[in-house]
């Protein structure tokens, strides 16, 4: 599936990506800003609005500095 692999993504297509991988949160914004800071990163956005994270190795591994996951 095109954009789910690291790297298939243009920046450009970052927002529109987020904007799907966000739309079922009740935390639209930092789901957004933290998509937005992982797509720009990795160049590539999970399909679907949770979980699928495996498809992304950079998505999946950016962690917090307490070790919970960056990326939404």
């Amino acid at each position: 599936m095109y954009g789910t692999t690291q790297g298939s993504l243009r920046p450009q297509e970052c927002s529109p990506r987020c904007t799907a991988r966000c739309s079922a949160t009740a935390y639209k914004k930092p789901c957004m800003l933290f998509c937005q800071k992982c797509c720009a990163k990795c160049l590539c956005v999970p399909p679907g609005t949770y979980g699928n994270k495996q498809v992304c190795p950079c998505y999946n591994n950016w962690k917090t500095k307490s070790g919970g996951p960056k990326c939404p």
